[in-house]
């Protein structure tokens, strides 16, 4: 089982790391007490940028999070690029930010600036609970994970440690809801891979112990139901057959019974509507139906969601899926059709060695040993783009609960902490 074999390689992998471990230089203490001098600013500019409402949808407001980012990025000598997107695709863009080097490891810090909070949420604003926590929309997902990057980058450049290398921050706007086609709203991301050696994501961390080696893909899947309209008297005759609602509720059960079972294989029928006459909306995800209980229905639809943790994995689940929609019971026909949104990212071994270069790290550091997160408890994310081009490493945002919520915190007493451990990797990335 995947799970079982990524905890063996970490549990053997922690006990030699464990005995190699080194300590913190004169150079990284310097940087270290950098850290620690910009936190309380580095909590001020998250509350700046939390309190800017940046929902995907929001155009002018994930520009507006991207120029104060863009911005900070040039106050530490970063070249800074605004990459808009077409106007038809209802997304602002995203924003990166570079450094022109070529020493050590070529890194490409990846983050994103847009919330599941839109203009209309009535959650908008950073207010702290006490002084190690604060609601923040957005704040874990993910502007605290930016403001790691920007403030770890911060510390280095105060004391020259950033010359000569090659550092590209990729921050999407669209993360949230990834703008369509894929091929025009991931292919910078993409390129920025091919000229890198080492992609690290700053999505919400699972805590201090973990990190992300592999993340399910994600895939949506649509499945439309036809019978024949007529009264309900004659429902199973041979004439009227199943109808479009008995139909769906077997395609349904047969998913569930012969689909379902695979280690990191989960499927979630999300809307069913069922009737007469029946109306989706999809870019609001909400419907209309006209029914009776005396017509046999002649429409029925269900949209869900497939997580997967490869593209074989993928493939196999889809064609079951195929296999049980076509056969039908009498008078009916129904198709299934796939969207793809996001890749799977594999728990490749350069993974595995960036985690076990991120537990030196975090030993040196005294926070304790890093293991690989169960990947079934992690939803898809940039990284997955570029998993097949980089070494990857995520989880290294902000800590908190909630996210995607109103009750969405963000643990302020944790930003200083996971910000060295981010400039420490960064730094002996950027030297090898």
């Amino acid at each position: 089982m995947l799970r079982s074999g990524i905890a063996l390689v970490c549990s053997v992998m922690l006990f030699v790391v464990s005995l190699s471990a080194q300590n913190l230089s004169r150079t990284e203490k310097k940087f270290i007490k950098s850290i620690e001098a910009n936190n309380a600013e580095a909590i001020g500019f998250l509350e700046q940028v939390v309190n800017i409402n940046s929902g995907s949808l929001n155009v002018a407001g994930v520009k507006k999070v991207g120029d104060v980012f863009g911005t900070a990025f040039e106050n530490i000598g970063m070249k800074t690029t605004w990459i808009p997107m077409p106007e038809e695709m209802n997304r602002a863009g995203h924003l990166f930010a570079e450094t022109n080097g070529k020493k050590g490891k070529k890194l490409l810090l990846i983050g994103h600036l847009d919330t599941v909070f839109e203009e209309d949420s009535p959650f908008q604003t950073f207010t702290k609970i006490n002084d190690s926590i604060a609601h923040a929309p957005g704040g874990n997902d993910m502007k605290g994970g930016n403001v790691i990057i920007l403030y770890a980058l911060k510390a280095l450049q105060e004391q020259g440690l950033l010359n000569d290398a090659q550092i590209i921050v990729a921050f999407t706007g669209d993360e949230e809801s990834t703008g369509k086609p894929l091929t025009v709203s991931r292919k910078d991301l993409i390129d920025a891979a091919k000229r890198s050696d080492i992609a690290l994501g700053f999505e919400t961390s699972t805590g201090f112990n973990y990190a992300t080696v592999a993340r399910r893909g994600a895939s949506g899947w649509k499945v439309e139901v036809t019978g024949k309209r007529a009264h309900s008297s004659g429902i199973f005759s041979e004439n009227t057959g199943a109808g479009a609602i008995f139909e769906m509720s077997r395609i349904l059960h047969r998913f569930y019974t012969d689909v379902k079972g695979e280690d990191l294989l989960t499927f979630n029928p999300g809307t069913l509507m069922g009737g007469t006459f029946v109306e989706y909306d999809d870019a609001t995800s909400k419907g209309t139906v006209f029914g009776k209980s005396n017509v046999v229905a002649q429409k029925s639809e269900v949209r869900g969601g497939l997580r997967f943790i490869s593209e074989e994995q993928k493939e196999g689940a889809r064609e079951k899926m195929r296999e049980i929609v076509a056969n039908n019971l009498p008078m009916t026909s129904a198709t299934v059709t796939f969207t793809d949104s996001y890749p799977a990212m594999g728990p490749k071994a350069s993974n595995l060695e960036l985690l076990k270069q991120l537990n030196v790290v975090s030993t040196d550091l005294g926070q304790g040993a890093v293991l690989a997160y169960d990947p079934g408890k992690r939803g898809a994310a940039d990284t997955s783009f570029v998993a097949d081009y980089v070494a990857c490493l995520d989880g290294l945002g902000t800590m908190g609960r909630g996210a995607h919520t109103p009750e969405e915190t963000v643990n302020l007493n944790t930003i200083e902490a996971l910000t060295k451990r981010t400039a420490l990797l960064i730094y002996r990335l950027i030297n090898q």
